[in-house]
């Protein structure tokens, strides 16, 4: 008997079927306006984007116009690239477009797919960012797409790690920009760290397509971008501590893998604390439980994990002599990423290699709150389903999953589990041998650099060829990958995750036809192309006749969306295919989360060693352990994301007002204010509102007003006036002040004055909001204690963090007002002591130069002028001085 949910999705069809339903029209509009658009020669092509683009801006609609744009991006895409898109391309445009996932398979063409709704959305003028998971797919994309976009008449260019800020800057302006995450919300950090708005680059956030949606907005989640700046160098603390882990015993620490949490046992604090003791690093007397031993805690706690929850190998490579993390989604290295708060520090003393200082924070964001400034978000990806619910609820993401354009005849198998590791490559060795042996390509999935490595010297021994594509071989990535589906081909990578290219059967063509290009540039492009796609067509049909591309995996993942990637790589387009997953109990999943009944059953069967129990029970109660994985991934991420909204909030408010300071030209009604609130302040903490004149504090206000507005003022004279309350020696200060500013501003001229108040109120923010990024880290590394009080940690972080902004701003007002308080134009003394300085070091350098003069010196700052303080830049107080003169910058220009 049916249930009511099947018997409602037989009526009426599930979610997914209606909003497919619901496109057809749409797509039978564009393809209705096809013969239309063939007409049209290239320039009318481009006549109808500025068409477009005029509609929009008397208001027509995006959705409105979106046929009519779809359909002239299809036939520029057809003359550009020679490909015409499938109605599940455009269907997949659509999606998009309406701000959803769009989930389709390997090898049904998203990067066409993106050019759709990138194309409609930058008729706006405001720019569309498409979004890669590595530079070498945003650069291919781009170049790629650029025929097309070009087509249009539109412009589009990529983003790329070291870029040159003007190359940026224009890329940026493009109606579309290729990109990867990390550069995008790097660059969107360090736009808000810019100390004019001529070193800002984005132009703001108006609608993203991800690629690879899944890979970048959920496995990327937990890890927060960061700009930071090298602090105290501790190496050798590292170095004495890591000497000290390889002594403890198992009784001295407690493993979870399941939550890969570490943590010492009361024995081990105690075995510790003698250690620590010895080697100096503990006062005596002191414990570990003492508040003045946190420093050493932290630290030590870092060597643990670092030693029992990281591995060489699976978490990271040693290259060069410097520790790579790995990405374990998609097994390539991340350059220039670390891991936080000595963790880092700690594998690097563990691996032997130089310890890099460790890092603070000076700004940070994270992917979640990133892409949610998008005005329109969208993504794409092979799968997507599985964390549907994640999509919705953090993002607003809808997830559909579009049809494939023709049928997939991939037969994928049950899993064999095995009860040994042994047992299991046993049985992989041989599966690739006999699909060797027929010329099947196949390509082998393993989970970590060290199990590809140990699988490759088994085939090895075996005499079987082969290829390893991990982070030790990612250079060759593009060629691994492309010759995957040759004949006879064997491949061994570690996740397939986001690789970007196609594996395509008999191999593929466009890379053999720019190396044969590139091996002899006298030959005719067109005959060398005629000859390789005749030699492809052959090659291809004896693949077919083989089987496909067999995908094989050695392992389940934690999470099924790489499991369901790695598959997908076969049968694209229709192609033949098979998948097979080889599994043993002995594996991490398996062993980690729950093996010891099955192994009981097995052992109950009576397996004989070799035997594979293959059953679609097994495959339902690996999905289940799978999903509570998941799950409880999904929680960690959730949980994450309220304490940095927390942040967030506070991030966008000082945003917002940085920015605001830098459109501005004159800043003086702000510092103005922020002077006033402080002098009310200093008033009320002398003297408090209703109290009498023997309660007042003048003695108090006296000092105060030195110190934070540098004026020697009569207070107490005026306190004894009869008739003076709290208001008027307010108002007093407030007029006294205001002359003493305004006599400042003639000194120095009333331009560059507002240019010092400029950048000393965008340097003391910066530098406030430095300090609370580092309180809040500390408070939210202990704020779960507050659970043991049976209070909240998220309300407890809430209240706090918020005391703490307000102290941050109260703060900001009194340091913007003590500085320019005391800020001054120097005497001529000082002006002639500074030339003569610097005439001396340029003589030594080449020459005589008499007469130099701050602008002239070679070792300035490009582009500094002592009249503009914007030309300066933003130098730390202890800084070199832009100017060239060798001296600090807080004894030069930047004297107060």
């Amino acid at each position: 008997m049916l249930g009511i949910g099947t018997l409602a999705k037989k009526v009426f069809g599930t979610p997914n079927d209606r909003k497919i339903k619901a496109t057809r029209p749409i797509v039978e509009k564009i393809n209705a306006l096809e013969a239309e658009f063939e007409k049209l020669d290239d320039a009318g092509l481009i006549a109808k984007t500025d068409e477009f683009k005029k509609r929009v801006a008397q208001g027509e609609s995006l959705d409105a116009i979106l046929p009519e744009a779809f359909a002239n991006c299809r036939e520029a895409a057809r003359r550009a690239l020679g490909l015409r898109a499938f109605d599940t391309q455009l269907m997949g445009g659509i999606f998009l477009h309406q701000g959803n996932i769009a989930e389709m398979k390997t090898g049904e063409g998203k990067t066409l797919v993106a050019t759709f709704p990138s194309y409609l959305n930058a008729l706006t003028g405001k720019g569309v960012h498409v979004v890669t998971v590595n530079d070498y797919l945003a650069t291919r994309d781009a170049e790629w797409m650029a025929k097309v976009f070009e087509a249009l008449g539109m412009t589009c260019a990529s983003i790329y790690g070291q870029q040159p800020e003007d190359e940026k800057r224009a890329a940026y302006a493009c109606d579309v920009t290729y990109a990867t995450n990390n550069e995008l919300g790097f660059d969107y950090l360090r736009d808000n760290s810019a100390s004019d708005l001529n070193r800002v680059v984005q132009r703001g956030h108006n609608f993203a397509i991800v690629d690879e949606v899944d890979s970048i907005l959920i496995d990327e989640a937990r890890t927060p971008l960061i700009i930071s700046g090298p602090s105290d160098d501790r190496s050798e603390l590292y170095q004495i501590i890591d000497k000290l882990i390889p002594e403890l015993t198992q009784e001295h620490y407690e493993l979870d893998e399941k939550t890969r949490q570490v943590s010492f046992t009361e024995d081990g604090n105690e075995f510790l604390e003698q250690r620590l003791h010895a080697a100096g690093l503990l006062p005596e007397g002191q414990t570990l439980y003492d508040p003045e031993s946190t420093t050493i805690v932290h630290h030590v706690n870092q060597g643990l994990r670092a030693h029992k929850l990281f591995q060489n190998g699976v978490h990271y490579i040693v290259r060069d002599g410097q520790v790579a993390l790995i990405d374990e989604f998609t097994g390539r290295m991340m350059a220039g990423r670390r891991l936080s708060e000595g963790l880092h520090q700690a594998i690097e003393a563990k691996e032997g290699c130089a310890i890099q200082p460790e890092n603070v924070t000076l700004a940070s964001v994270t992917f979640q709150n990133y892409f949610r400034l998008y005005n329109t978000l969208s993504g794409m990806t092979g799968t997507a389903l599985t964390e549907a619910d994640e999509f919705m609820e953090i993002y607003k993401l809808g997830v559909v999953e579009v049809p494939t354009n023709r049928p997939i005849t991939r037969k994928d198998d049950h899993d064999r589990v095995y009860r040994t590791e042994v047992e299991k490559l046993a049985a992989v060795v041989q599966s690739v041998r006999d699909a060797n042996a027929k010329g099947q390509p196949v390509l082998v999935g393993t989970t970590s650099i060290e199990k590809s490595e140990e699988l490759s010297g088994l085939l090895t021994k075996e005499g079987v060829e082969h290829k390893v594509l991990n982070a030790r071989h990612h250079e060759k990535e593009a060629e691994i990958v492309g010759d995957a589906g040759k004949l006879g081909a064997v491949t061994i990578a570690t996740n397939m995750a986001g690789r970007g290219t196609d594996i395509k059967l008999g191999g593929n063509v466009e890379m053999k036809v720019m190396e044969a290009i590139a091996a002899n540039p006298d030959a005719n492009p067109d005959e060398i192309r005629a000859t390789i796609q005749a030699e492809h067509a052959e090659a291809e049909k004896a693949v077919l006749e083989a089987g496909g591309l067999y995908v094989l995996a050695t392992e389940r993942h934690e999470s099924r969306r790489i499991d369901n990637q790695l598959r997908g790589r076969s049968g694209r387009q229709g192609d033949p295919g098979r998948s097979l997953f080889f599994l043993s109990l002995e594996d991490d999943l398996m062993r980690i989360f729950g093996s010891e009944r099955l192994d009981k059953m097995l052992s109950s069967l009576g397996m004989k060693e070799g035997e594979a129990i293959i059953h679609p029970w097994v495959n339902k109660s690996l999905e289940k352990a799978q999903a509570k994985v998941e799950g409880r991934n999904f929680d960690i991420r959730k949980q994450l994301l309220k304490f940095d909204d927390v942040m967030n909030d506070q991030r966008k408010v000082v945003f917002t007002q940085r920015r605001d300071i830098m459109e501005s030209s004159n800043v003086s009604e702000i510092v103005t204010d922020m002077r006033h609130e402080v002098i009310e302040d200093l008033v009320e903490a002398a003297i408090p509102p209703k109290s009498y004149p023997d309660q007042w504090d003048t003695e108090k206000l006296y000092v105060s007003i030195i110190e934070a507005l540098n004026m020697d003022v009569k207070v107490k004279e005026w306190a004894e006036e009869e008739g003076v309350d709290d208001e008027v020696i307010t108002e007093r200060l407030s007029d006294v002040t205001d002359k003493m500013m305004a006599d400042k501003e003639a000194a120095f001229g009333s331009e560059q004055f507002r240019q010092i108040e400029k950048q000393f109120l965008l340097n003391t923010i910066d530098a406030k909001w430095r300090e609370h990024l580092l309180t809040l880290e500390h408070l939210r590394s202990v704020i779960g204690f507050r659970g043991y009080a049976q209070r909240d940690p998220l309300n407890e972080y809430k209240n706090e963090s918020f005391q703490l902004f307000e102290t941050m701003l109260d703060s900001l007002r009194g340091e913007v007002t003590a500085k320019l308080a005391r800020v001054r134009p120097m005497t001529d003394e000082e002006r002639n002591t500074m030339l003569a300085q610097l005439q001396a070091q340029q003589s030594q350098l080449d020459g005589d130069v008499v007469g130099a003069t701050p602008q002239q010196n070679p070792n300035a700052k490009p582009g500094f002028d002592e009249a503009d303080p914007e030309t300066w830049g933003a130098p730390g107080r202890n800084d070199s001085c832009p100017c060239g003169s060798g001296q600090k910058f807080k004894h030069c220009h930047g004297r107060i």
